[in-house]
């Protein structure tokens, strides 16, 4: 027995770096010291054990003994093993940067003590005070993640944790940041994914860095834009991984956006007389653009009540004949019932009263762009194209379509067929994508005439599928949309041919909005997040819930897919271990009020009907990456990574399901 407690002190003194036992009375005292930790920290055994103050804790620096005593007191509480960082003042006065594990457990005489082991991270912290230092003065993110079918983030550096502002873990709370650290994917959009997906493969396949820009989706919904390059290398122990740098240009990005936005407005006041802008979300609109009108250029760029100022302007300016044609036309458009299926952009022709005083016709066009804001432009027809307006608009797209490069997310294109030669115009980043080609591509053959057999090439149609749209003046095609990350419909219009078959003929392609998420009444405005932490978006903007439960209620109405809940399921589920009764069905009413005001709030009441006191989501006006994911299409098969309503425990019944789903697919 003396043999091996000789052996096992031997091993602690020699092989063990930094070992002691801690009494944890109080004050706390040390029973033990090894040989290490005195070779370590310069001072002698009796030094940190004479008397009967706290030898061992007199070493931690004074900054860091606030920690050093929490420390110890969660050691007290119970028997556990817990590991603390903190520095240590030698004897010579240096500081010895230390990694603390210590086993606690209680004695004979019911006294707790600790068991602790030292590690001298001296060198490592140095380095990472060096990386810091880089980090604070670059303003690099740096990421480090695994090969993986689904990266794993091994190492985010502090800029990049700002970047994509992850939250402080808070205790009982789930830690978004380790959540995504197990699937990189968490913080790219839906509709990015499968492009960053791409992206890593050409890097791995070719083991050339790429370097380009991308949006990435942060922890509290918002999105951010980001430039920098992904490459292959190799770990510390000689594992393939990749490393990407990224600076943040979300504000370049904006304001890019804003000149591009700026410039499709100059040449559209180069096309129309009358342009105005429309911002659904604040109900108002202003006058951007009124040639050779004084009455219009003296409100330019004044919000006035949207409704009112219409009906104004219908009432003084418009022909009496055609007011109340006008007045259905905008009234439909309040109501949001246009870009919805099977609709090119709306369009009215009028008579109004022209700045000279005569009635003249013009042709209104209300045009997307974005989420919130529409533009409502009009243009004087002259007398010698009433006759023919689609030649018109045939000629004004040839001329002003090339300089219109705004990235529409609705999905239009425009080009020029002469013979069996194709010329581009205009398309969008989305229907680049169903030619096949990237935006950059599409605007190199801008500039000169392609075959048609060639220009189609790529495309998910074939050769046949265009030549019919020649003969018959219209069809309409499939194609993925970036934005929503769903497949969808496109139209494509052809103009008539003439007789001699020698001039050049228009094709325009308009989206068809026919996909799940539209509604007879309203355009699908609500996304939903279940995989990972659960959130709802309405018009790209998160909803600030704010109550817990009612966040937590419309998350089990999405998991039901549809069914209804009745009062006593959502009890069961809101508060699991307290039974049905007067007092939680009362707190239940409450938490479905605040629900339906806070929906009210946003303007989407409709998304969740109540019949007889139970409720249920209205699958058909929400889009959701459950919903896609369960549908089976291929396009969505890489939806699921792992992680289900992160924030409520009894989503784990659906979680399973998932996983099970997963596994099917992957070993088929």
């Amino acid at each position: 027995m003396d043999n091996t407690i000789q052996n096992t002190e031997e091993i602690l003194n020699r092989s063990v770096s930094g070992f002691h036992r801690y009494i944890l009375s109080d004050p706390p005292r040390l029973a033990y010291v090894s040989r290490n930790l005195c070779g370590m920290t310069g001072f002698f055994e009796e030094e940190l054990q004479g008397g009967e103050r706290d030898g061992y804790g007199a070493l931690v620096h004074p900054a860091d003994r606030e920690l050093f005593a929490d420390f110890l007191q969660k050691l007290r509480r119970e028997e556990q093993t817990l590991t603390a960082e903190y520095r240590l003042v030698k004897k010579d006065g240096d500081v010895l940067y230390v990694s603390d594990t210590s086993a606690s457990r209680r004695l004979a005489d019911g006294v707790m003590a600790a068991d602790s082991v030292l590690t001298d991270i001296t060198r490592l912290k140095k380095e990472n005070e060096n990386l810091r230092f880089l980090q604070e003065t670059i303003p690099c993110g740096f990421l480090r993640y695994t090969c993986e079918k689904q990266p794993k983030i091994t190492y985010i550096s502090e800029q990049m944790r700002r970047i994509f502002r992850f939250p402080e873990a808070r205790e009982g709370e789930m830690d978004y940041l380790e959540l995504c650290k197990e699937n990189i994917f968490l913080l790219v959009p839906m509709e990015g994914r499968r492009r960053f997906a791409r992206c890593l493969d050409r890097v791995y396949a070719q083991g050339v860095p790429v370097a380009g820009e991308m949006t990435v989706l942060r922890c509290d919904g918002t999105k951010a834009h980001l430039f920098g390059w992904v490459a292959k290398c190799a770990d510390d122990r000689g594992q393939e991984e990749f490393q990407s740098v990224c600076i943040d240009v979300t504000e370049r990005y904006r304001k890019k956006k804003a000149d591009e936005e700026k410039h499709y407005l100059k040449a559209l006041a180069d096309v129309y007389d009358l342009i105005f802008e429309y911002e659904l979300a604040g109900s108002t609109v202003k006058c951007l653009h009124g040639r050779d009108s004084a009455i219009f250029r003296q409100i330019e760029n004044i919000p006035m009540q949207m409704e009112d100022a219409t009906e104004r302007w219908i009432a003084e300016m418009v022909a009496g004949e055609d007011r109340d044609r006008m007045r259905e036309f905008f009234g439909a458009f309040y109501q949001r019932k246009y870009f919805l299926s099977d609709a090119l952009p709306p369009q009215i022709q009028y008579r109004a009263r022209s700045s000279e005083g005569r009635w003249r016709a013009y042709r209104g066009i209300f045009l997307k762009m974005n989420a919130s804001s529409v533009l409502f432009c009009c243009r004087r027809v002259p007398d010698s194209e009433e006759t023919d307006l689609l030649r018109d608009e045939n000629a004004a797209l040839k001329e002003n379509m090339q300089e219109l490069i705004l990235r529409f997310t609705d999905g239009l294109a425009a080009f020029e067929v002469l013979d069996d030669y194709v010329t581009p115009l205009y398309a969008s980043d989305n229907v680049c994508e169903f030619f096949g080609f990237t935006r950059e591509e599409w605007l190199s053959m801008m500039k000169k005439s392609n075959s048609l057999r060639s220009f189609v090439s790529r495309s998910a149609a074939s050769y046949e599928d265009f030549a019919r749209l020649l003969e018959d003046g219209e069809a309409e095609f499939a194609y993925y949309d970036l934005d929503s990350g769903t497949e969808r419909r496109i139209k494509a219009i052809c103009s008539r041919k003439s007789p001699g078959g020698h001039s050049p003929r228009y094709v325009m392609l308009y989206n068809v909005d026919g996909e799940k998420g539209s509604s007879a009444g309203d355009p699908c405005r609500v996304r939903i997040r279940t995989f990972g932490y659960f959130d709802v978006f309405v018009d790209d903007r998160p909803i600030a819930f704010r109550n817990k439960k009612s966040k937590e209620l419309f998350a089990l109405l999405v998991d039901r897919r549809g069914g209804y809940v009745s009062s006593e399921e959502a009890i069961g589920f809101l508060w699991e271990e307290e039974p049905v009764s007067s007092v939680t069905l009362a707190r239940y009413r409450k938490v479905a009020l605040r629900l339906k005001n806070i929906l009210a709030e946003y303007g989407i009441s409709d998304v969740v009907e109540t019949v007889d006191g139970k409720r249920r989501i209205v699958t058909d006006k929400v889009t959701c990456d459950l919903y896609d994911y369960l549908s089976g299409r291929e396009e969505y098969s890489r939806l699921f990574m792992g992680s289900y309503l992160t924030n409520y425990s009894w989503g784990e019944n659906t979680l399973a399901e998932l996983a099970a789903k997963r596994e099917t697919e992957t070993s088929i």
